[in-house]
């Protein structure tokens, strides 16, 4: 009976990833591609009342629109139908969780919205007494929770020296039971630690946690708990699935599109959110002027800059930027004519981001399943779901792995 439960299990995984996988491929146009890179609405051969809707979209409501992907998607589902059965595909169930009550003072330095997350985290993972592995663990503020309100042994794995040091003594200062282990969670000998303990990850970014994910499939403890993050920071160029179901799925993923589940926040101030929409204007009118300096019609990527450097004129950016691709500016330049044109771009960028965006959580769920998947693969009992509301981040997805 208990083999039966579990194959049927895996099916509804598998199914619930090839529905998604199907919508998703059939969906590409929509998502898989860069709007910054365009100059021109990218469907405006195909669709162009939606480029004229898109077009007269007022801000205001745009910004609506950006805050409710449920509500996007219904205003976009003339065009894209696709859109709301997936985003009702990718709808999560809340786990259940334990109230904890941690030691006064436990949360000092730590920041409030990151207690929020860790506090959610830490009281829906599986009750248990075993020893636990806190990989990338920072400072140790997760496993100093888990010490302290359930008596478990916490070792954490962190690779900066510094933050080892200072862990070691805010878990002296609270009395938990916990050990650092300087080690690079990517070096062989970093598998040793993940034998025999339950093993948590919150927000491992990348290659960080499927490392661990193997690693536990190959010799952890009974317990897998993590909410991964930032899929694109591989050690590779390309992308490969885990899974072997996601191995032949229809989708198939460039690192540029691991990205787009990132492309939310919802914890900027208004000052942060109107710094974003200068930068972006000021990288669309420098994108303008270099095409027009170089005689080439296609993007050339601006590397990250210093936020204080959005607060001067347009030109020293763009001087900036020149410098940074090995381009020569003119000594005057048109501050107004390129500031118009990126204005321009900026208003069509934001809009065809609207439609992306609108397959954000779909792509992450394949993403997340994908991960689930291998774990089943491997033997384990998988559950998927949120452990705290988007408000307090919207990378709020746990995956939970048991061995049998």
């Amino acid at each position: 009976m208990g083999s039966e439960r579990r194959d049927s299990e895996r099916s509804n995984l598998r199914q619930w990833f090839c529905q998604l996988d199907q919508l998703l491929a059939g969906a590409a146009r929509w998502w898989q591609f860069r709007p910054f890179h365009h100059r021109q609405w990218r469907w405006l051969d195909t669709h162009p009342e939606l480029c004229h809707a898109l077009d007269s979209l007022e801000d205001d409501v745009l910004r609506q629109l950006e805050a409710d992907m449920v509500e996007a998607a219904d205003w976009l589902s003339p065009w894209l139908a696709e859109a709301p059965p997936l985003l009702a595909l990718s709808r999560l169930s809340r786990l259940e969780a334990r109230v904890l009550a941690p030691p006064e003072r436990l949360d000092h330095g730590v920041p409030g919205r990151k207690w929020q997350q860790i506090l959610a985290f830490a009281g829906c993972l599986p009750e248990s007494q075993d020893p636990v592995l806190e990989w990338c663990a920072g400072k140790g503020h997760l496993g100093r929770v888990l010490a302290t309100c359930d008596g478990r042994p916490v070792t954490s794995l962190e690779w900066q020296a510094r933050l080892c040091d200072e862990g070691t003594q805010l878990a002296q200062r609270s009395g938990a039971p916990m050990r650092f282990v300087h080690c690079d969670a990517f070096a062989p000998e970093a598998a040793q630690w993940v034998t025999g303990a339950d093993a948590v990850a919150l927000h491992a970014c990348g290659d960080l946690h499927t490392t661990l994910m193997r690693h536990w499939a190959h010799g952890g403890g009974r317990h897998l708990s993590l909410s991964p993050c930032c899929y694109h920071l591989l050690r590779g160029e390309a992308f490969l699935p885990l899974s072997e179901t996601a191995r032949v799925a229809q989708v198939r993923l460039s690192r540029d599109d691991l990205h787009l589940p990132l492309q939310e926040t919802v914890t900027a101030g208004a000052g942060v959110r109107r710094l974003r929409q200068r930068e972006l204007h000021w990288r669309m009118a420098f994108d303008e002027l270099q095409r027009e300096l170089r005689g080439v019609d296609e993007y050339l990527a601006v590397p990250n800059i210093r936020k204080g450097l959005l607060t001067g004129r347009f030109a020293d950016f763009a001087r900036w930027a020149a410098e940074r691709r090995q381009l020569s500016l003119p000594a005057d330049i048109d501050e107004e004519h390129w500031l118009a044109l990126g204005l321009q771009r900026r208003h069509r960028v934001r809009r065809m981001e609207l439609v992306a965006h609108v397959f954000r959580r779909p792509l992450e769920l394949w993403l997340v399943l994908d991960r689930a998947l291998y774990l089943e693969e491997q033997g384990a009992r998988v559950e998927i779901g949120e452990f705290c509301d988007r408000e307090i981040t919207p990378r709020n997805i746990l995956v939970r792995a048991t061995r049998p």
